[in-house]
C-alpha cells in the first residue's frame, strides 16, 4: 500500500468537519486532494471515473439525491463535474441538519454561480490545498515553526542543504507523485502537469478552445517576471516579442483568467500598513505560481540550469518560499502579503495573522552580504510602521535557502534556512 504523507491541511480539515455539514478541498490536479480526503471518507463518489461519468452527470440533473446516499464524511471527487451536485449537498446539509456530511473535492473553478444555486454560505466550508511544502515531503526538519517566531522565542537548528539541493526541490516541485522517485522521474512530474495545462486544462474549464503555443509562450512569459509586479501589458508584449501574429489584451486576460480557476497562478495581494510617512504604497499583485516547478517547466530549465544562473534561481526560490508560507499561513489562521512603496522599499511576505499579529519576511538564496542586506531592510520598514495605529512586527525574518543555521541576530531579526521551517 502506498504510504499517506500526512498534510497540514488534515487538521484544518478535521476541524472543519466537526464544525461544517461539508467541506470543499479545492486547488490544482495532483496536489493531493483526493488522497486527503479518502482519509477522512467513509464512503466515496469519484465523479471522473470514465466509464460512469455522463451516468453520473444524468443521476445529478434528475435524481441528485441518489449520488449522496452512504456514509459519512461522503467524499464527491472533482464535483464541477456536475454542478447541480452543488446545490443538492447544501439542501441535504441543511435537511440532516449535522456536521461532517461531505467532502467535495474540485480541481477547477465551475461555472459562475447563476440564481439558481446557492452560494453554500454556512453550510459549506473552503479549504485551499496546495501541492507539498518541504515540511510535509519530509525535507524540511521542522526544527523553527512560525509559532514560535510569533512567540518571540530563541531558536537553534542547523541545515546542511546546498544549492543543488534547493535547485532541485524548486524544478521537482510539491506534486505528491514525484516525492521519492529517482531524480529523471521526479522531474517529469512538472513537466507532464505543464503539458495538460496548455494541451487540455486551459481550454476544458469553459470550453472555450485555446491556443496551445500561445498558451505556452503566455507562461513562459508569466515564468520570466515572477516574483515581480510586472505589468500585464509588460507580459504581453514579452509573449509577443519576435513574433508577427497578434495577442491583444482582452484573449490574454481570458487565457489568465482560466489558469487562475484551473489553480496554477496565485499572486499576492498588496499589503497596506499604516506608515508614519505620507509615502504611496504600490497596489499591483506579485507574480507567482501555485507551484515553482511551473515555471520552470515553462522556461524548459532544470537544477543544472538554476545553479548557471542564480539570478533567476533567486525568483524561483522566492516562489518556492511563498508556497510554503501560504500552506503554513492557512494553519496559522493568516493570509501572505507582499508589500512595496513608491520608492522601492519592499518586503517579499508579510504574514498577517487574523488577530492582527504579523511578521516581515525577506526571502534571500543565501550568503552573508544578502542575509545582512535583508536584515537591514527588515528594520527599515519596521520603523516605517505608525506603531500608534497598529501592532509592531511580531518578527522580522530572513527565509534562506543556503545556510548552515537558524539563529536569532544582535539585532533580534531571524534567519532561518527554508529546510527547518515549520507552520
Amino acid at each position: 500500500m502506498e504510504r499517506y504523507f500526512p498534510r497540514i491541511i488534515d487538521k484544518l480539515l478535521k476541524d472543519r468537519l466537526e464544525a461544517k455539514g461539508a467541506v470543499l478541498i479545492e486547488g490544482p490536479k495532483w496536489c493531493g486532494k483526493t488522497t486527503t480526503a479518502k482519509e477522512f471518507a467513509q464512503s466515496m463518489l469519484l465523479m471522473d471515473q470514465p466509464n460512469m461519468t455522463l451516468q453520473y452527470q444524468q443521476i445529478a440533473e434528475l435524481a441528485p439525491g441518489q449520488l449522496l446516499e452512504g456514509e459519512t464524511p461522503r467524499l464527491i471527487d472533482e464535483w464541477q463535474i456536475a454542478p447541480s451536485l452543488w446545490n443538492a449537498v447544501r439542501y441535504e446539509v441543511d435537511q440532516r441538519d449535522a456536521f461532517g456530511q461531505f467532502i467535495l473535492t474540485g480541481s477547477a473553478v465551475p461555472i459562475t454561480f447563476d440564481k439558481a444555486m446557492h452560494t453554500g454560505t454556512g453550510r459549506i466550508s473552503r479549504l485551499y490545498m496546495r501541492p507539498m511544502s518541504l515540511y510535509e515531503s519530509e525535507e524540511s526538519s521542522g526544527q523553527v515553526s512560525l509559532e514560535s517566531l510569533f512567540n518571540k522565542e530563541n531558536i537553534s537548528a542547523s541545515s546542511d542543504s546546498g544549492l543543488e539541493d534547493i535547485a532541485f526541490v524548486i524544478c521537482r516541485g510539491g506534486w505528491p507523485r514525484a516525492i521519492g522517485l529517482n531524480e529523471k522521474a521526479a522531474l517529469f512530474q512538472a513537466r507532464d502537469y505543464f503539458d495538460s495545462i496548455i494541451s487540455n486544462d486551459i481550454s476544458r474549464i469553459d470550453s472555450v478552445k485555446r491556443d496551445k503555443e500561445k498558451a505556452k509562450r503566455l507562461l513562459r512569459s508569466y515564468s520570466r517576471h515572477i516574483a515581480t509586479q510586472a505589468s500585464l501589458e509588460t507580459i504581453r508584449q514579452d509573449m509577443l516579442a519576435n513574433h508577427s501574429d497578434t495577442f491583444d489584451s482582452v484573449t490574454m486576460y481570458s487565457y489568465l483568467d482560466a489558469l487562475k480557476k484551473i489553480f496554477v497562478i496565485e499572486n499576492a495581494p498588496a499589503w497596506n500598513p499604516n506608515l508614519r510617512s505620507k509615502s504611496a504604497i504600490r497596489t499591483t499583485d506579485t507574480k507567482y505560481f501555485v507551484d515553482p516547478s511551473i515555471a520552470t517547466a515553462a522556461l524548459g530549465i532544470g537544477p543544472e540550469d538554476l545553479q548557471k544562473d542564480l539570478n533567476t534561481m533567486g525568483f524561483l526560490f522566492e516562489n518556492l518560499c511563498v508556497r510554503d508560507l501560504r500552506i503554513y499561513a492557512d494553519y496559522l489562521d493568516g493570509t501572505l502579503y507582499h508589500f512595496r512603496e513608491k520608492n522601492g522599499l519592499e518586503c517579499d511576505a508579510v504574514l498577517h495573522r487574523r488577530d492582527g499579529s504579523y511578521g516581515l519576511i525577506e526571502i534571500k538564496l543565501g550568503g552573508d552580504r544578502l542575509i545582512n542586506a535583508g536584515a537591514e531592510n527588515l528594520k527599515r520598514i519596521a520603523s516605517l510602521i505608525d506603531t500608534d495605529r497598529m501592532m509592531k512586527p511580531s518578527f522580522m525574518l530572513v527565509l534562506c535557502g543556503v545556510a548552515p543555521y537558524a539563529y536569532r541576530r544582535e539585532d533580534n531579526v531571524y534567519v532561518v534556512p527554508i529546510t527547518n521551517l515549520k507552520p
